[in-house]
């Protein structure tokens, strides 16, 4: 049996996918310490594991960030970033370091396992040589972030380079968003340097090439070649999907296999403050089609604000849901409509579901250019699309069935990885 410290920042796209690792290796007889935010402690515990919650002062979750950090909203999209590294990122970083130190004194783990922004855990393999520590291991919840001479800057969301021309570009808008970033990258090295640590380079490539193992939750097809990743760079496939037993069905559900195409629209987890960026326009764009709508708010006052936006005029074609199991849903869906979400979208291409994509806020740029790149949707290359712009990419993506056959071939691949037997065997040899 062995011992494994798991840990995620305190958002559902975090938590859930180690949630999910952590009940897998706890049902296979490892004993599993999970750190991370008080709200997630019931499904935590749930998982087998033993929960352990983040110290208050630096636990935001539940917190409205933009309202406890009014400029915040003000800030360019590269700009938020920045502010995001610097106070969720760095800030919270000496604490926890402390509290991991702690709990590795108390439980000693062979492995220690987290994600792309519980980028503190870097310091445990800076500190000492591999013999003397645990084994690091991230989880690509999101697209990798470090660069290569084969793909665009990240960030924006630009394809990968077509041409020596492209190269070019590229090579400048490296430097360019480099310089954008120095304030950034400067403030976190100075936490670094405070935990006693030096951060080996840019803080984007640090995540992938400080730890052991990046092991990325997607497949080959989905992601862009590169001839210089990291050695410890792993596909290992989507995490399979969590029962949902206890989910009750609407009384509408069972319409939506009357044969009319179903087209769901979402705004995830954590951008879903204000519907009327993606969902609102979707279902004005749809309102006339022979399709049926569901609109997947993923919050219990989501059909209440929806309707509020729209004034109560709701197309009769439309179905208003809070949290609806995407594991029940998109299996009758013809199109997923999302703001790229890196979670979603594995899960709609899981199933073979094709996509309309556009979000502007964390890493869904680089979501939205996957999509397109892989042939598996339509980008509409912002998070506050028009109506008309909306209803162009769904008719596409429903009138053409390339999107569908490369949803599907994707699905295919999908089922080719075993994600939970390969982190089983990498703890197991650890």
């Amino acid at each position: 049996m062995a011992k494994i410290l798991v840990t995620a920042s305190p958002v559902p796209g975090h938590v859930l996918p180690l949630a999910a690792i952590a009940a897998d290796l706890t049902e296979r007889g490892h004993e599993v310490l999970f750190y991370t935010g008080a709200q997630f402690e019931e499904r935590v515990r749930g998982t087998g594991a033993r929960f352990v919650a983040y110290p208050g002062e630096v636990d935001l979750a539940g917190v409205d960030l933009d309202a406890a950090y009014p400029e915040r909203r003000t800030l360019a999209p590269f700009d938020r970033i920045s502010f995001d590294l610097k106070h969720f990122g760095a800030d919270p970083a000496p604490v926890h370091d402390k509290r991991l130190r702690e709990l590795l004194a108390e439980f000693p783990a062979t492995v220690v396992i987290g994600e792309l922004m519980s980028f503190w855990t870097l310091a445990t393999a800076l500190r000492a040589p591999r013999e003397e520590r645990p084994l690091l291991v991230s989880i690509g919840i999101a697209p990798p972030p470090f660069a290569s001479a084969d793909t665009a800057p990240f960030g924006p969301g630009l394809l990968p380079p077509a041409s020596d021309e492209e190269r070019a570009l590229y090579d400048g808008m490296r430097a360019q968003i480099g310089a954008m970033f120095a304030d950034a990258q400067q403030y976190v090295e100075g936490v670094f340097t405070s935990m006693g640590v030096t951060l080996p380079g840019p803080l984007f490539d640090a995540m992938a090439t400080v730890p052991d193992l990046l092991l990325q939750l997607t497949v080959p097809a989905f992601e862009y070649p590169r001839s210089d990743a990291p050695a410890g760079f792993r596909f290992i496939g989507p995490l399979p999907a969590a029962s949902d037993r206890d989910f009750e069905r609407a009384g509408w559900w069972d319409g939506l296999s009357d044969g009319r195409p179903v087209v769901v629209v979402t705004q995830g987890t954590v951008e879903n403050g204000d519907l009327s960026q993606l969902v609102v326009p979707t279902l004005r764009a749809l309102a006339d089609a022979d399709v049926t709508v569901v609109a997947a708010t993923a919050r219990p006052d989501g059909p209440d604000m929806v309707r509020a936006a729209m004034d109560g005029d709701i197309p009769a074609n439309v179905r208003l849901a809070g949290f609806v199991p995407f594991e029940q849903l998109l299996p009758l869906a013809d199109v997923l409509v999302t703001n790229a979400g890196y979670g979603g979208v594995q899960t709609a291409l899981r199933h073979g579901v094709p996509l309309v994509v556009g979000g502007e806020t964390e890493d869904k740029p680089e979501v939205a250019a996957r999509v397109e790149w892989s042939g598996t949707g339509v980008n509409l290359r912002t998070a506050r699309p028009e109506v008309s712009a909306v209803r162009a990419a769904v008719d596409e993506v429903l009138g053409d069935p390339r999107y569908r056959k490369r949803a599907s071939e994707i699905q295919g691949q999908f089922d080719q990885y075993r994600p939970f037997d390969v982190i089983a065997e990498i703890v197991e040899q650890s």
